[in-house]
């Protein structure tokens, strides 16, 4: 299943999907949406492309500037390195690259899986590598048993200056159910 799902994910963004590296630029007259996404093994991602393709965003990927490895992801290890950062609430990793220009985005999708009830640490490394101020952030997230609730109170909590929208959990989502969201977004 998850196979087929990266697989039609990659076909779709063969077809539509935008990938924004830190060299490319848009001109910032016209304003359209960005899906910003972590994803440490790939679910959140595949989900964050099929979004991408529903909205018509341009996406981006955070990444660590010190890619995960299977080891610093185990959460049974106290010692990882996910662990430790999940442990100490002021880690922030530090960013690999950022878009070059959030001007020319009105809307701003952010994408995790949830870890330890929260997002990861390298969303609030994102939220404070840049003034999103007056941008409507949407977020949603992959997770096997944590709602997001209690995670968008939470950024809500930590980043009040922002303008967090109800978010969703986005873990086996049909793409009628996505395109049925993305609807309600835009009403």
């Amino acid at each position: 299943m998850k196979h087929s799902l990266i697989l039609a994910v990659a076909l779709l963004c063969l077809t539509g999907c935008k990938q924004i590296t830190k060299n490319e630029t848009t001109p910032v007259e016209k304003k359209h949406s960005l899906v910003a996404y972590f994803s440490a093994t790939g679910t959140t991602g595949a989900v964050a492309e099929l979004l991408a393709q529903a909205v018509d965003a341009d996406l981006f990927e955070i990444q660590p500037m010190e890619l995960y490895s299977d080891s610093d992801l185990n959460w049974r290890d106290s010692q990882s390195r996910s662990s430790i950062e999940m442990r100490d609430s002021l880690s922030r990793p530090i960013l690999s690259a950022m878009p070059v220009d959030f001007l020319q985005y009105d809307t701003i999708f952010i994408g995790f899986p949830i870890w330890w009830g929260v997002a990861p640490h390298i969303i609030n490394s994102f939220l404070e590598a840049a003034d999103f101020a007056g941008k409507n952030l949407v977020l949603f997230a992959t997770s096997s048993s944590s709602p997001i609730e209690p995670v968008i109170a939470n950024l809500r909590y930590t980043y009040p200056q922002y303008r967090f929208e109800e978010g969703r959990l986005l873990n086996n989502i049909t793409p009628a159910d996505l395109s049925q969201w993305v609807e309600d977004l835009r009403k």
